[in-house]
């Protein structure tokens, strides 16, 4: 039982870490605002016809 009990302390450790990166990158990281254009090909905006 201490195995299992140091195995999953190990992984909820590793879970709470990754948690706390992600939170830093979303409280620190501005994303920039910036203009996106996409080409939007003919097929994909006709009708499909049987």
């Amino acid at each position: 039982m201490p195995t299992l009990f140091r195995f999953l302390f190990t992984i909820a450790t590793l879970a709470a870490m990754a948690y706390a990166v992600l939170w830093t990158l979303v409280i620190m990281v501005e994303p920039r605002p910036r203009e996106i254009s996409t080409t939007v090909f003919p097929i994909q905006t006709a009708p499909q016809t049987p």
